[in-house]
């Protein structure tokens, strides 16, 4: 299994939009991907900004690049998400899996 791990920042007015955002729109239309595995969206506020962490998991690679493309390490958001958005990682990382909860 792969995890996906991707970082973006909101202004702190902007965040529960944000959030509202991925949970809505964003995590569901994942689930239409072969090979997607579910996901977590992190929040941390600190101050004017907040910081979002998320991690999706795939299958393999091949159900990474499903969803992100060949160059699969470059960042994918959806372009709505550019109102809510002040600032994000332009890649993505990934990481095998080796312990998951049962």
């Amino acid at each position: 299994m792969i995890a996906r791990h991707w970082r973006g920042w909101t202004k702190a007015v902007s965040a529960d939009g944000y959030e509202q955002f991925l949970k809505q729109k964003v995590m569901p239309g994942l689930r239409t991907i072969d090979g997607y595995r579910g996901g977590y969206v992190l929040r941390r506020d600190a101050g004017e900004e907040t910081e979002f962490i998320v991690i999706n998991l795939f299958d393999s690679l091949d159900s990474v690049k499903r969803f992100a493309g060949e160059d699969y390490a470059i960042a994918v958001f959806e372009p709505e998400a550019k109102r809510f958005l002040s600032r994000i990682d332009p890649l993505a990382a990934h990481y095998e899996v080796r312990v998951a909860p049962a």
